[in-house]
């Protein structure tokens, strides 16, 4: 049992630690456009494909690796949970930029209304919405039929 709350609180970390590092790529010029290269994402608005995305985002499992100093099952429950989050969000990354109506544990898929809307200071999210709501960077759009092109549920031209 503990391992398994371990690896839910790996995962919430790993939830946490993408939100905070794609709203600095945000704020800072420097890193969103030197140091990650985030800003070429959004000028071409594609992904790097559920594997290339998988490898950038995995690199928050690197911040799990202290819970190793507790113990090798502490750190191996902690870091398999942040791991699990980074394919998470990879396979979120990928439908919300090619078919977002599939992203259906979401009311509206935040990281594809990020890219449509140009909200460069919201929606920093990229498979959950949580961490958006606590920090109030939650901007809800007006219904569902604003972001699916409902004919072929794929997106629209964002």
């Amino acid at each position: 049992m503990q391992s398994v709350i371990l690896f839910m609180f790996g995962f919430i970390l790993g939830s946490f630690i993408e939100y905070w590092v794609h709203r600095l790529m945000h704020v800072s010029p420097r890193f969103g456009s030197k140091i990650t290269g985030h800003y070429g994402h959004h000028r071409s608005n594609t992904t790097n494909g559920f594997w290339g995305d998988f490898r950038d985002f995995s690199l928050a499992a690197l911040l799990a690796l202290p819970a190793f100093i507790i113990s090798i099952s502490v750190g191996i429950s902690v870091f398999l949970g942040t791991v699990a989050f980074a394919a998470f969000a990879s396979y979120a990354h990928q439908i919300q930029h090619y078919n977002p109506a599939k992203c259906f544990w979401m009311k509206m898929p935040i990281h594809y209304i990020h890219h449509r809307d140009k909200q460069w200071d919201a929606n920093f999210g990229l498979a959950i919405d949580w961490w958006d709501r606590i920090f109030g960077t939650y901007k809800p759009v007006a219904s569902n039929s604003s972001w699916i092109d409902n004919s072929s549920g794929k997106r629209d031209n964002a």
